[in-house]
């Protein structure tokens, strides 16, 4: 076998962000697109002679084309050994795990996350450094402005290897190992979390059931749940990563996870449900009839976190995306814990993670983890829900009412527009920010905007800046609007309206949802003109 060099042709590459280059199948199935992104990521991180790469993805259909590529030009490029999860199979924390326990030069993650799967939707790949964590921007700036010039790729002209028996194989003198995909990442979580008290809870009747959404959770959901722990036979349904997703869409929220959601609202549901996307990276967490935001489950983990065997020493700080309630602010407040406000992305926490500033972090987006990887982690945050259940004898919805007499209630609501002109979205947003100037001090409804802004953050660690993270108005009494566009669709654009107001007096806690935010859709329809710009006369999805 030999390396050979490919003469291709530059491309006017999408600039890969955090969560790395998605597109349609059928654009990665173009003669060169992968090779040529994937060059340019060999570009930019420059020589790597004998170091290990982490390599695998969600499943999702082209995924097992992708691996072999990725595999013959790793072995072009000098690479000595490549970690594969046995069927191309990995879930981006267990990469993440992965690349920090064996001091990997980096990894190649495929997955487009949450987004559809199969023949006619999406793709995705992105490059995580030595720490675990996502590319930083400068990294992905670099491999964007190779991708513009390329002209070569190189590869090994070596045949298709055998990804499904764990084992070694060699590619033109590069090992590769094929492995669990489970194992270590499974290892990780028994150091964290009390398994033996979880196993006393299932003995004792106590059921769940988890939503793997035949993406790639689903090994690692019975292995652990149903495996080490002794959930019954059942427990993780959708357990099957198919490449389509059994078409469906691999997101956990209340629109794509409605049959979780129909049998914990029955009148014989199991104790507590939960949910995974695409790539096991974000959770849902449901008690019987009852739904926890993402907001609350930061908040009541950071509050309970000292129950859990891996930070019964006490949490360093906290960590939230703009965009997510501030909940978790009132119980950093109450513990004495520095609290961070960072844009949406995982490498912002990531530098606060690498400098020992934060233990626990979240977004909004059903994202949650903490300092023992670089990733966002859906399988740990269930595990940390079971082991708070497990020791307290609660039930979910006792832990978040408790929760909510004692730092209050916010009220917290997302709503997504999906799909919109991509033209309209940047009207808008351009309008809302000229608008931002003159609001402080304007009386809108029931409320006195105390200033409104577009979010710049200056990392505490790096000092790098980053700009227009978000059109934000805040209420004299703490309320929130924030309007941001979301770069994780491959369609159009996605309009995201994030609502929230705290509310101190538990006698009012038990209001829906969407009743006690309707003053501030109200004002955000007002200030956005949504309707206008976009024709929308609803939300996508409400979370």
């Amino acid at each position: 076998m030999s390396i050979v060099t490919v003469a291709t042709q530059p491309y006017a590459g999408q600039k890969p962000g955090t969560s790395g280059l998605r597109k349609k199948v059928g654009i990665f199935q173009q003669p060169n697109y992968l090779e040529n992104f994937v060059q340019a990521i060999f570009h930019a991180i420059g020589p790597a002679a004998g170091a290990t790469l982490v390599l695998g993805g969600d499943g999702r259909y082209h995924n097992r084309h992708a691996v072999q590529t990725i595999l013959r030009m790793a072995a072009a490029h000098g690479f000595g050994h490549v970690l594969l999860g046995r069927g191309g199979l990995l879930s981006t924390p267990a990469a993440s795990c992965l690349i920090r326990k064996y001091g990997a030069f980096g990894g190649i993650i495929l997955s487009a996350s949450h987004n559809p799967g199969g023949p006619d939707g999406d793709f995705g790949i992105k490059y995580n450094t030595g720490n675990g964590g996502p590319a930083p921007e400068a990294l992905t700036d670099t491999i964007y402005r190779y991708t513009q010039g390329i002209d070569h790729y190189r590869i090994s002209d070596h045949a298709p290897i055998d990804i499904d028996a764990i084992g070694d194989t060699e590619i033109d003198g590069m090992r590769v190992q094929v492995i669990d995909p489970v194992e270590d990442y499974a290892a990780l979580m028994s150091e964290l979390f009390d398994f033996d008290a979880i196993r006393a809870l299932f003995r004792s009747g106590f059921r769940m059931c988890f939503d793997a959404m035949h993406a790639v959770s689903g090994p690692y959901a019975q292995a652990i749940f149903e495996g080490h722990l002794g959930a019954p036979a059942g427990s993780v349904i959708h357990a099957v990563p198919l490449e389509d997703f059994g078409g469906g869409h691999p997101d956990p929220n209340p629109v794509n996870a409605a049959e979780l959601i129909a049998r914990m609202d029955a009148a014989d549901a199991p104790d507590f449900g939960a949910a995974s996307d695409g790539d096991a990276d974000r959770n849902l967490i449901l008690g019987q009839g009852f739904d926890v935001s993402p907001s609350d489950s930061l908040a009541v983990l950071a509050a309970q976190a000292h129950l859990v065997p891996g930070y019964r020493a006490g949490l360093r700080g906290v960590a939230r995306s703009m965009p997510t309630s501030c909940a978790v602010d009132r119980v950093a407040k109450a513990l004495g814990l520095p609290c961070y406000e960072t844009p949406t992305g995982w490498k912002f926490f990531g530098n606060l993670l690498d400098a020992g500033m934060v233990s626990l972090c979240g977004e909004e987006s059903y994202g949650t983890s903490s300092s023992h990887m670089r990733e966002k982690d859906g399988v740990w945050a269930v595990l940390f829900w079971l082991n708070l259940l497990a020791v307290s004898g609660k039930s979910v919805k006792q832990l978040v009412h408790e929760h909510w007499a004692r730092f209050g209630r916010n009220y917290y609501s997302r709503h997504d527009y999906e799909g919109i002109d991509s033209a309209a979205a940047q009207s808008l947003m351009a309008a809302l920010r000229e608008r931002c100037a003159s609001l402080a001090g304007q009386k809108l409804g029931d409320y006195t905007v105390a200033f409104a802004d577009d979010f710049r953050y200056e990392d505490p660690v790096d000092q790098s800046v980053s700009e227009q993270q978000g059109v934000r108005i805040v209420m004299a009494d703490g309320a929130r609007i924030v309007l941001r566009l979301s770069g994780t669709g491959t369609e159009g654009a996605t309009l995201r309206l994030y609502l929230e107001r705290f509310e101190a007096d538990p006698a009012q806690h038990f209001l829906p949802t969407q009743q006690a935010l309707a003053g501030l859709i109200a004002i955000a329809e007002g200030l956005a003109g949504i309707r206008i710009h976009t024709g929308r006369l609803h939300p996508t999805v409400i979370t």
